[in-house]
């Protein structure tokens, strides 16, 4: 088997020396290059792609453009990195291309107008406004509304539980409700 003493020699070089003999057209030092760097692209690429059939191509869609744009790498001793970033971009770029590209208007139905994001905002600061105005009421007052509004209780069912008269819990309520309407009315 016959060796190459250049290729031997570029083998065993500094990524600097043989970039830099690469990007002047040397294409036995970019040989080297890609012998060196093959195996750790090509885990890079398997890594990001979702199948193997691909790695192949996106590796010599690599190597080509490393070929065309080696003459731009500014610092030669980057190669390594460089070509990593190219690798990745390159992946990325397959992915997309074998992805069907689909508006999502057309699969996926509106939001209701209620889960809207302003709909949202709004009913949150809806809730907090009226927190802060049960928060003003009395004791008493804020009971008898809690137990009937947010609990369904009824008048009966209040006055047992607060052990009130029920003419009492009906004052109550009217006056929780009329200082809630009044409190809560930019809110209606």
């Amino acid at each position: 088997m016959y060796r190459d003493p250049i290729y031997e020699a570029l083998a065993t070089a500094d990524d600097s020396i043989v970039a830099g003999r690469a990007a002047d057209g040397d294409t036995a030092a970019f040989a080297v290059l890609v012998r060196r760097y093959t195996p750790m692209m090509r885990a890079y690429a398997r890594q990001i792609l979702p199948g193997t059939a691909d790695i192949d191509d996106v590796l010599q869609d690599v190597f080509l453009t490393a070929w065309q744009r080696l003459p731009e790498l500014e610092d030669l001793a980057r190669v390594k990195p460089w070509l990593m970033r190219i690798t990745g971009r390159k992946s990325v770029d397959r992915i997309r291309a074998g992805r069907p590209q689909v508006n999502i208007d057309d699969i996926e139905p509106r939001a209701a107008e209620r889960a809207a994001p302003a709909r949202i905002v709004e009913a949150r600061m809806g809730t907090a406004a009226l927190s802060s105005a049960l928060r003003e009421l009395p004791d008493g007052q804020r009971a008898c509304w809690v137990l009937r509004e947010i609990g369904e209780y009824s008048y009966d069912e209040i006055a047992e539980e607060l052990e009130l008269p029920l003419s009492t819990v009906r004052g109550l309520l009217a006056r929780a409700r009329k200082f809630l309407l009044i409190r809560m009315e930019e809110w209606r």
